[in-house]
């Protein structure tokens, strides 16, 4: 296997971003063949030499990022009997075991879904306490008006009466149809629909554009898809500053 950077394989396999792997290197936590290494540029062989860190081995697995723009009609599954899933647009050779959506996308919903076979990624992504936003531009029916704005930020409460997380709305374009920019930090079922269903204002039009502080590819074609970036993996880490503070636990 050719050598490569300590930091990329570190990040690769979930370890943590690149910045803290410069942490862990200074702090003499990781050791290649037995010996503390403090570089974290060091090129080093993951198939063939011994890599632990904190004191705990770790086994060398290439894990995979796929950036997908999901075109309506398709669901975020690995298996789905009626419907085509974003696995199935994958290439024959990328459709590597263990690749699964990190999050779902309704059917009729467009953008961005991370594949991956990383759990330790996903986790992070989903978990409502890391604060990992998502970002959807949508077109609704009616007039979205500042009172709407200060109830997204709130907290929305639902048909149902579960309170949705504060979130960022943003209106795009004022009209009888309008286009907004929402950030929420959960991923409820139907959420987007039914906040703005709360509101008395169809969702016409949804498209997830972002996910943390990775914005969905303008250049991928609907059903097309490419590799994150190692920067762009380190920033799926981030929480966004858009977000309202949580509310605190009660």
């Amino acid at each position: 296997m050719a050598k490569q950077r300590l930091d990329r394989i570190l990040a690769e396999m979930g370890v943590g971003s690149r910045r803290d792997i410069k942490k862990m290197a200074r702090s003499g936590l990781i050791e290649v063949d037995g010996r503390v290494v403090r570089d974290p540029s060091l090129h080093i062989d993951p198939g063939e030499q011994v890599l632990c860190v904190a004191g705990q081995p770790v086994h060398y697995q290439r894990l995979h990022y796929w950036m997908m723009n999901k075109p309506p009609g398709v669901v975020s599954a690995v298996i789905d009997p009626r419907h085509r899933t974003v696995i199935d647009l994958l290439d024959e050779s990328d459709r590597t075991p263990h690749l699964f959506p990190a999050g779902r996308l309704d059917i009729d919903t467009e953008g961005f879904v991370l594949i991956t076979d990383d759990g330790q990624l996903a986790h992070a992504i989903l978990s409502p306490k890391r604060h990992v936003s998502k970002t959807y531009r949508a077109t609704v029916q009616g007039r979205i008006s500042d009172a709407d704005i200060a109830a997204f930020a709130q907290g929305l409460i639902l048909r149902d009466g579960y309170r949705a997380l504060p979130a960022h709305l943003q209106i795009l374009n004022a009209g009888e149809r309008s286009e907004v920019e929402i950030v929420l930090r959960e991923g409820k079922f139907h959420q987007i629909k039914r906040m703005f269903a709360a509101l008395g204002k169809p969702v016409l039009y949804l498209k997830r554009v972002a996910i943390g502080g990775v914005q969905l590819d303008p250049s991928l074609p609907p059903g097309g898809y490419r590799a994150l970036a190692d920067d762009e993996i380190a920033r799926l880490r981030e929480t966004d500053p858009r977000l309202p503070p949580r509310p605190a636990e009660s």
